[in-house]
């Protein structure tokens, strides 16, 4: 139930794979396919799917680069779409111009449907299952007790009591939120498409013909063309603060000024459109996500008060597979796919001010078509966070890009090198050399990271430890100083996070994770909290700044910086201290993401700066470099160390993901999702495990998503990827499900082969880590 009514404006009804390339966008995709190709046996109702297939055109040699990756990925998750010949698409679809065409990609079994009958056909359906749906019914605000929704509240005065709210209202969805104090991202954009008077030769069962380099898709209209316009750089946001309670299949006055370009651009793939007159040029507001992902999941704000709202003009597609993810989320407690990527808990409220919406916006239509590179990321409404390092960073050559609203370092040009203007590709980038050196400093000499972005949560209070302890695989109840790596994992023993806890002091505790999880901590912290407990849970992130100092010769550095004993047998791997370095006392953690030795030191942010220049100044004598992200994940890749979100999800357990050292089944009071981690260690050794992965041939690139093969046959994928330069080619990891329980030997025995854009490639595979298995260069 939603502020407002049930439709803005008639959908396109598009039924298309596109290129969704994860494993839960194409879960939801099949369901709401497959649920329209059923849905009238079962309602007796037409929904007017048409399974009319789906083209891409491919035009230049990076994109189909790309969608052959996409291609192969989809196919293992049983989507087909297959590269085609220009002349197959001629034969396709005889009205576009093709002469600028490499290749095309087909989709038989996407199409289209109306979207009114499918609408009526769902309703039903849901009627059918007891649903009752109350039409024409504004809802002005969400009843609240106890921390919880329990029901709505209507403009007539009437209340209805639920035990769960839903909140999938479009265009209204944010303002619903807000009132409720709910965050919710989500902002309303001019979308237009044009429907021409009939065009000779256009067949009703033409297929659905998508052009990224035009930025439109075009169908059949009745007997004319729509054409469906998604323009690049200048989208324009709609009502920014108040989207009107009776606008209900509205339209908005078309800006023919701005449109003229963009229309010129889609009829020059398709001539014959220019000659047919305009029966219609609709613009409606349509809405989308700062990621262009949606927002689906329980909000953090309010117990039983769920969202499923921003599906970025894919509404009709992704609405049933979406509904079909909440509502098992809602009735079994646990997502029945990954979540990480559209969890509403992802943002923080700076994404949702009206001048981030509004800058954020303009990209967001064109970023839905043509190459999606593997590190291009948003352009707009950037550098709302910085590190107080910024300015620092930048003048060593620091090339920035966005994580979560937070301007991190990606990588640096050294000095005395001209400044590189990021040319994006899916081969070698032109920055590729860089990370090399940055790379092969670390493993040699010394690296500088910034790693301010990191979320730091203090948790002090009486309770903390209960607290901690609670929703921790690991042992946390430890000495004071001790930092401790767990998992934190659901009811089912799904990964909900991996990441440190140090213990500052007997009821004082310090969490860090990366800050694209930042929000899902939190308020797994929050919820896990007894209503007796106490223990206050405090956000720290920006108070705190972090250098991180890794490589053989991070000790001899910093030993000339402090008064501290830097040495192993004082200061061990997995332990904090508090040291001096010039005027700045510092926490040290003696941890790693990379695989060598080294500290993250945070520091005040008053005092940062000051720590910063001085290890700069010192670090020459010892060869230091400063390093970015992309350094840091192909040193991780070598390592073989993962990341959540990428290398495990709520979907994955410890042992599956090869964490179970961090599981104690026997520590007191146990820890939320013990019992299922317990029947799955007892259950034998699993077949499904994350592998590494060496590719022989140093040429391909790997980025995640790349099938692994057997004997022909898929057995897994490509989970997340990197470079490893130390070890001569490309490397990943991946899970992958065997017919017996993988083992050390099973991996070095079996014959891997990775499927890069439809070209084979054979590897090495191993559960330990190629680089340093004994830890004897972190531990040194």
């Amino acid at each position: 139930m939603k502020d407002g009514c049930s439709f803005h404006r008639p959908a396109a009804g598009l039924v298309a794979t596109a290129d969704i390339f994860d494993a839960a966008s194409c879960a939801i995709y099949k369901h709401g396919r497959d649920l329209f190709d059923t849905l009238e046996e079962e309602t007796g109702l037409a929904t007017g799917f048409k399974q009319v297939g789906y083209v891409q055109v491919v035009n230049n040699v990076e994109r189909l680069h790309h969608m052959r990756r996409v291609s192969a990925f989809q196919a293992l998750h049983g989507i087909e779409n297959n590269e085609i010949s220009v002349d197959q698409m001629r034969d396709m679809y005889l009205l576009a111009n093709y002469d600028d065409a490499i290749a095309g990609f087909f989709a038989p079994k996407d199409g289209r449907v109306n979207p009114v009958d499918v609408t009526m056909a769902i309703a039903k359906s849901a009627r059918m299952g007891g649903a009752r749906i109350f039409e024409g019914q504004q809802v002005t605000e969400i009843l609240v007790a106890n921390g919880s929704a329990c029901g709505v509240q209507l403009a007539t005065g009437d209340t209805i009591k639920v035990e769960n709210v839903v909140i999938c209202g479009g265009l209204w969805s944010r303002e619903l939120g807000a009132r409720a104090g709910v965050n919710l991202p989500l902002q309303a954009a001019e979308h237009y498409y044009l429907i021409t008077e009939e065009i000779e030769g256009m067949s009703r069962d033409a297929p659905v013909l998508e052009d990224p380099t035009t930025y439109a898709y075009y169908r059949e209209e009745t007997g004319g063309m729509m054409i469906g316009l998604f323009e690049p750089d200048d989208s324009a946001a709609w009502n920014l603060h108040e989207t009107p309670h009776d606008f209900s299949l509205g339209e908005i006055m078309p800006d023919w000024d701005r449109m003229l370009p963009h229309l010129e651009r889609a009829y020059s793939r398709v001539p014959q459109a220019i000659d047919a007159g305009v029966r219609r040029f609709f613009c409606g507001p349509e809405s989308f996500t700062p990621d262009l992902a949606p927002l689906v999941g329980e909000t953090p704000e309010l117990r039983n008060l769920w969202v499923a709202c921003g599906l970025n003009s894919t509404g009709i597609l992704n609405g049933p597979g979406t509904g079909m993810v909440l509502a098992n989320w809602i009735v079994n407690g646990e997502a029945p796919v990954d979540v990480t990527a559209i969890n509403v808990n992802r943002f923080s409220r700076e994404a949702n001010t009206p001048t981030f919406r509004q800058h954020r916006t303009k990209e967001l239509l064109g970023k839905m078509f043509g190459v999606k590179y593997p590190f291009k990321g948003p352009q707009t409404a950037r550098g709302g966070k910085r590190s107080v390092l910024y300015d620092r960073l930048a003048s060593a050559g620091a090339h920035f890009s966005d994580d979560h609203g937070f301007e991190v370092v990606d990588w640096f040009a050294p000095e005395g090198h001209d400044p590189v203007v990021e040319k994006h590709s899916w081969w070698r980038e032109n920055w590729w050399h860089y990370l090399e050196e940055e790379v092969r400093a670390a493993r040699r000499d010394i690296v500088l990271m910034d790693m301010s972005d990191m979320a730091k949560f203090q948790i002090e209070g009486l309770d903390a430890c209960k607290l901690i302890s609670r929703i921790s695989t690991n042992h946390v109840d430890v000495e004071i100083g001790r930092i401790v790596y767990t998992c934190w994992v659901n009811q089912a023993g799904g990964m909900e996070a991996d990441l440190t806890v140090t213990r500052l002091a007997d009821n004082k505790f310090m969490v860090v994770t990366a800050e694209a999880w930042r929000g899902h901590t939190e308020m797994i912290l929050r919820r896990a909290l007894g209503d007796r407990e106490f223990a206050v849970i405090t956000n720290v992130t920006a108070a705190i700044a972090q250098i991180n100092a890794h490589g053989p010769k991070a000790r001899q550095l910093l030993e000339t910086l402090t008064s501290a004993d830097m040495s192993n047998a004082a200061f061990p791997f997995g332990t904090a201290k508090t040291i001096d370095i010039g005027y700045a006392e510092v926490l040290a953690l003696r941890v790693t993401y990379i695989g060598e030795l080294g500290w993250e030191l945070q520091i005040p942010s008053t005092g940062a700066c000051h720590v910063y220049d001085l290890v700069v100044e010192v670090g020459q004598n010892f060869g230091l470099r400063h390093a970015g992200l992309q350094a840091l994940f192909a040193l991780r890749m070598e390592k073989g160390y993962r990341e959540f979100g990428h290398d495990m999800d709520n979907t994955d357990t410890p042992y599956e993901a090869g964490l179970g050292f961090t599981v104690k089944l026997d520590k007191p009071g146990g820890f939320i999702g013990r019992d299922a981690l317990a029947k799955e260690k007892a259950d034998g050794p699993p077949k499904r495990r994350l592998l590494q992965f060496l590719l022989n041939d140093p040429e391909p690139l790997l980025y995640g998503g790349e099938p692994i093969l057997v004997d022909g046959q898929p057995v897994g994928y490509i989970s997340s990827a990197g470079y490893g330069f130390n070890l001569g080619s490309a490397m990943g990891l991946g899970y992958v499900e065997l017919a017996e329980p993988l083992s050390q030997a099973l991996a070095e025995q079996t014959d891997f082969m990775i499927d890069v854009a439809g070209a084979h490639f054979s590897a090495k595979a191993s559960l330990r880590p190629m680089v340093d298995p004994k830890l004897e260069r972190v531990k040194c």
